[in-house]
């Protein structure tokens, strides 16, 4: 569906324009509008009526926010699920906030195991890179940071923001806010402190992006990867008791959703007894 249908909502980080230009313009009901050859219209929404009746002369008040379908912020769609050999279970680009010149890329990575390694090495003018490396931040995701939480947006280090560097790539198995920018590479599943390719990136490997082919591989031998996999071993996991150790133990990856493997299932929930 990300492939065919495009973005209208002209808002930032895609567009231009803020959310309170949004709701002024019509909303999502104009929004869907327009999009409404997309749609499966005769669902019911919760006043009871279905979608076609809801949708019903909800046109868009501001062509320049809610764009026209002839004349879209972007053709190709907000986000792209990209696979490979780095993200056998997919991973999540926000492509039309990306810089168009890293939608086809390869580069050499840059490898951090933890934020606190980030930041410090970033902030060094001494890192060794340039506006083409591939920066990746891994045990961020759902098990090891734990949690999943908004690291995606990986900063610029600061001896290429000096030169006027603003966007790179950027790839980790962490989330990231809705606002964010830039061409960044997220939700990598498996993640990388469950074993997932993430965890056997080097420093100076070649790492390659299509997002027209929706690919994300990881320019290694197979014979080397397994290598690599051989002598991995698991990040140390200091919560040894209470809800995170339970969290760890159980949380589904993050193309699962996320979700305790303990909640899932179709098995009927028995009513409580009164006494």
């Amino acid at each position: 569906m990300g492939r065919k249908v495009p973005v209208l909502a002209n808002l930032f980080p895609s567009g231009d324009r803020l959310m309170e230009d949004f709701h002024y313009a019509g909303g999502v009901p104009a929004l869907m509008n327009r999009i409404r050859a997309h749609l499966s219209l005769d669902e019911l929404t919760v006043t009871g009526r279905p979608w076609r009746d809801e949708l019903e002369g909800r046109e868009s008040l501001d062509d320049e926010v809610i764009r026209p379908l002839e004349r879209p912020v972007s053709a190709n769609g907000a986000l792209a699920v990209l696979r490979g050999n780095l993200a056998p279970e997919g991973a999540v680009m926000k492509a039309s906030a990306a810089s168009p010149k890293f939608l086809q890329h390869r580069g050499r990575a840059i490898v951090f195991d933890s934020p606190a390694e980030m930041f410090a090495r970033c902030a060094d003018p001494a890192l060794e890179c340039d506006e083409s490396s591939v920066l990746v931040l891994r045990n961020a995701g759902p098990v090891g940071a734990p949690g999943m939480p908004e690291w995606g947006g990986l900063p610029i280090p600061k001896k290429l923001l000096a030169l006027g560097v603003r966007d790179m790539v950027r790839i980790s198995d962490a989330r990231m806010s809705g606002t964010h920018y830039g061409s960044c590479i997220l939700h990598v599943s498996p993640e990388s402190a469950v074993g997932g390719p993430l965890a056997l990136v080097r420093e100076g490997d070649w790492i390659e992006v299509d997002v027209a082919a929706r690919r994300l591989h990881l320019d290694v031998p197979e014979a080397e990867l397994a290598r690599r996999r051989a002598d991995w071993t698991p990040p140390p996991r200091p919560y040894a008791r209470g809800f995170t150790r339970l969290y760890q133990e159980h949380v589904t990856q993050a193309h699962e959703g996320c979700d305790l493997d303990f909640l899932q299932g179709t098995a009927p929930t028995p009513e409580p007894v009164i006494y």
